[in-house]
């Protein structure tokens, strides 16, 4: 921990269970990254959309590490049972608290803020951990798809 109080990326317990991938990443190493972290979600049992879902999140969060974190990150991947666990975490100023504080949907002509929206809609749970010293997103997923209720809007599924 920090002396604000903040967790440092390299701070975060360890994840239980044995890491199914652990990759640091840098710009120009996002689109190979993300094709072995899908390799190993597929491997751990992820299927069809919510391979898809969780793997665009993934994306998203490792796409905000190298533009707005310090161009570079960290990248671990492990199951819990039924679930697989996701962390992204990098060393840059941190977000906002404004910006960590809505959940809204940006409104379409918005340039930026997608991403970590986007990550939260597609995986089942979000947590975030903010700071001067980074950020640390984890993400998580069922892999039977129990995670998820159908939106009574009917557009789709949302995290519950």
């Amino acid at each position: 921990m920090t002396d604000d109080g903040h967790l440092r990326p390299e701070a975060v317990a360890p994840a239980a269970g044995p890491p199914l991938l652990v990759e640091t990443f840098a710009r120009g190493q996002v689109t190979d990254l993300r094709h072995s972290f899908a390799a190993c979600a597929e491997a751990a049992g992820l299927r069809d959309q919510r391979l898809d879902d969780f793997v665009l999140a993934v994306n998203e969060l490792i796409t905000n590490a190298v533009r707005h974190g310090g161009g570079a990150g960290r990248l671990r991947l492990w199951r819990v049972g039924a679930t697989l666990v996701c962390e992204v975490s990098d060393g840059g100023g941190g977000i906002g608290a404004e910006r960590l504080a809505s959940n809204e949907r940006p409104t379409p002509d918005t340039a930026g803020g997608w991403g970590l929206w986007l990550a939260g809609q597609l995986s089942d749970s979000m947590v975030v951990t903010s700071g001067p010293a980074g950020t640390t997103v984890e993400i998580t997923t069922a892999l039977d798809g129990a995670g998820r209720v159908a939106d009574p809007a009917g557009a789709g599924e949302r995290a519950e």
